[in-house]
């Protein structure tokens, strides 16, 4: 008698906990997906905009006027933001005329701080997609071994066991390892790539840190609020 393996079927024939587990993969597979197309075009926003920054920085506007230009955007990139805090910090320090080692020192922690804050917003949900890669095979696994389990006690009933009869019960519970890795390969694939992609992103903004110290440096200890930044020849 012919029996119906169709995926559909084995998973409506599966017991209770199985498709318990099945369902967890799926809406975690669902949630998965989600975090990585957030990140893909999140991550490209972030580059794009970090870019168009600082062609603007190097572009030989003073300090002050590029401040007030970020100051007076609804949307800032990460980069700005960290300019923002340094120069906020050095401006402050100038003003109390501190010497220009206490003007630089404070620059750096504003910027650091900022750029940690930074870092830790451009990797929100990266852990998610770890637990999702790392667990759901182990989830997909338990399915089975519950499937399996459920199925060898209902051939205990039988008094002759064929192919026939154990190969179904089989089938719908190593459904759930199929399921697990559904959810597991693309989110240890994207955990890979996003990785990658945010320490060079994380790069990117520790060398701006350092040439825009450089810079506070060499205007430390002149007087005024007309500081003017080298232009991208000079860089």
């Amino acid at each position: 008698m012919s029996q119906d393996l169709s995926i559909t079927a084995l998973i409506l024939q599966a017991s209770l906990v199985v498709q318990l587990v099945m369902a967890g993969l799926a809406l975690t597979s669902l949630a998965s997906w989600t975090v990585i197309f957030g990140k893909v075009f999140g991550l490209k926003r972030v580059r794009n905009s970090n870019e168009e920054f600082e062609r603007e920085f190097w572009s030989g506007r003073s300090l002050t006027e590029l401040n007030t230009a970020v100051a007076g955007k609804a949307e800032t990139a990460p980069m700005e933001r960290i300019f923002a805090s340094g120069m906020r910090e050095f401006l402050k320090l100038r003003e109390k005329r501190l010497d220009p080692g206490a003007q630089l020192d404070g620059a750096r922690r504003a910027m650091r701080a900022s750029f940690q804050r930074e870092l830790d917003v451009i990797e929100s949900n990266l852990s998610f997609l770890a637990s999702v890669g790392s667990v759901s095979p182990y989830v997909g696994l338990f399915g089975t071994v519950w499937g399996i389990m459920h199925a060898f006690v209902g051939l205990s009933n039988m008094t002759q066991v064929t192919l026939a009869t154990v190969a179904p019960g089989i089938a719908e519970a190593l459904v759930a390892t199929a399921i697990g890795l559904f959810a597991a390969i693309p989110a240890v694939v994207a955990y890979n790539r996003f990785a990658r992609d945010i320490d060079r992103i994380a790069i990117q903004l520790e060398t701006f840190i350092e040439e825009f110290s450089n810079i506070l440096q060499r205007n430390a200890g002149q007087s005024g609020a007309t500081t003017t930044i080298a232009g991208s020849g000079q860089r």
